[in-house]
């Protein structure tokens, strides 16, 4: 069953902070407020609403369709969607935005700072799932389930 999937893709850069951010940002000093972290362990997963749903999706068996902004950047989430046989047909790369990425730092008592960059996200309302439907409805499996998920606010009203 072929299932339309509206919603972000995204990067998700996630770090470890070995110390307390409690010891680095002073209370009394917030108005003032300037750090950084020394962050010796990094990873970057392949993230957002509509790709871990499908990226799900497909493994319980299912035909996820994903409908999606990416950025310039995109190219090794193209490269991971092809790799587990996830359809790009409805992911529009947007020419001069990046990717949505968020940037999470975690300390060692797991409290987390992170940083959000909406990117292409921005412009999910230029994505029509209508014409998506339409374009499936004659196909040998036609689209029978559509997923609003998390994404560019008036991408999600459209």
């Amino acid at each position: 069953m072929a299932s339309l999937i509206c919603g972000s893709i995204a990067f998700d850069t996630i770090m470890s902070f070995e110390g307390r951010f409690k010891e680095q940002i002073l209370p009394d000093q917030l108005h003032i407020l300037n750090v950084a972290f020394l962050v010796p362990h990094m990873r970057r997963e392949f993230g957002g609403c509509a790709g871990n749903i499908g990226y799900n999706l497909k493994l319980l068996g299912g035909e996820p369709l994903v409908m999606a902004s990416v950025g310039v950047d995109a190219s090794s989430y193209f490269d991971q969607m092809v790799k587990y046989q996830i359809s790009t047909e409805f992911v529009q790369e947007i020419a001069d935005a990046f990717t949505a990425q968020a940037m999470i730092t975690t300390d060692r008592d797991n409290n987390q700072i992170t940083a959000f960059h909406p990117g292409a996200m921005g412009s999910s309302h230029l994505n029509d799932a209508l014409q998506a439907i339409q374009q499936k409805k004659s196909s040998t499996n036609p689209i029978r389930l559509g997923i609003v998920a998390p994404d560019g606010r008036q991408g999600m009203i459209m």
